[in-house]
């Protein structure tokens, strides 16, 4: 059962006797920390009647938690054009430009896709906060996961780890592969004193990156990767390391690109993914920018 603010569950025969808490957790899979949250708050009833955890669920009881949380975020609200690829009440699917930081910093206190996405919700008459569930480099196009709520969000983020959910993006590199598919899995470290830099390390954390080339060109080719992990800079370092680096990739590509591109090659197209409240798939996919498309063009 659906409601917009609440998560409606009927008790089955074979349910019964557990404890609230253990239901919740186990059977609907909602994290300790939105049980307790929400426990807190008085926003978990039994039959209509605030319910304590330790509650021993029965046969046809109708369980709801309420998932509207009155929240604060320090971040302004701005006025901007976002590219939304999908939106319902418990997500929002933004298709970010290049050059756009997604959450403000010390360094980018406004402009960022955060304050555009504050401005969104406030004139839709939402009081959410930005949930990122993905991020993106600054010069990173693509599509970018935010939920609305707090139950939202924990969905996405732990079903981020499961097989159904699939960031796909496109890149233009450097060189023709000799593989025109495989796996690159190799550790990505951050060493200190680098920066923002990653290297290809064994002190580093797994990393895998499936890749395939969608089309061979005169100056390189444009390929399609795949994320089974998601390191910071992780398709950056592992198509460099192994040869085939980003067309406009300042910190990893040693040519100047600077006449074709005037930022790394990436985005971010398509997103496969349960969504957090109902499970269905959804598939959601962005054409390339003008800049890439030009690239191409250029390349070819």
């Amino acid at each position: 059962m659906e409601h917009k603010n609440k998560l409606l569950f009927n008790i089955k025969e074979d349910e019964q006797g557990l404890k609230l808490r253990e239901y919740l957790r186990r059977n609907q899979r909602l994290s300790g920390r939105l049980i307790k949250s929400a426990a807190l708050d008085g926003r978990i009833e039994v039959n209509n009647k605030r319910a304590k955890l330790n509650y021993v669920i029965k046969s046809k009881d109708l369980v709801s938690v309420d998932i509207c949380k009155k929240e604060t975020q320090n971040i302004d609200p701005e006025k901007m054009d976002l590219d939304v690829a999908y939106e319902d009440d418990d997500i929002i699917v933004v298709n970010k430009r290049p050059g756009m930081v997604v959450h403000p910093t010390k360094c980018y206190q406004s402009g960022t896709l955060a304050n555009g996405l504050i401005y969104h919700f406030r004139q839709n008459g939402e009081q959410c906060i930005v949930r990122l569930v993905s991020r993106l480099d600054m010069d990173t196009s693509g599509l970018v996961i935010v939920g609305k709520n707090q139950f939202s969000h924990m969905a996405l983020a732990r079903d981020m780890k499961g097989e159904d959910f699939e960031k796909s993006y496109i890149a233009v590199v450097h060189n023709t592969m000799i593989d025109t598919k495989g796996v690159i899995d190799l550790p990505i470290y951050k060493p200190e004193r680098m920066g923002i830099k990653r290297i290809i390390d064994e002190r580093g954390q797994k990393s895998i990156t499936h890749y395939s080339v969608l089309k061979s060109l005169r100056l390189g080719d444009v390929v399609k990767l795949t994320l089974e992990t998601g390191r910071t800079h992780q398709i950056r370092v592992h198509l460099s390391n192994i040869g085939y680096p980003i067309y406009g990739d300042t910190l990893y590509c040693e040519e100047d690109d600077s006449k074709y591109i005037t930022r790394q090659a990436l985005h971010a197209y398509r997103l496969r993914f349960p969504h957090p409240r109902t499970g269905n798939i959804l598939e959601i996919e962005t054409e390339l920018p003008k800049d890439m498309q030009e690239l191409i063009e250029e390349i070819s």
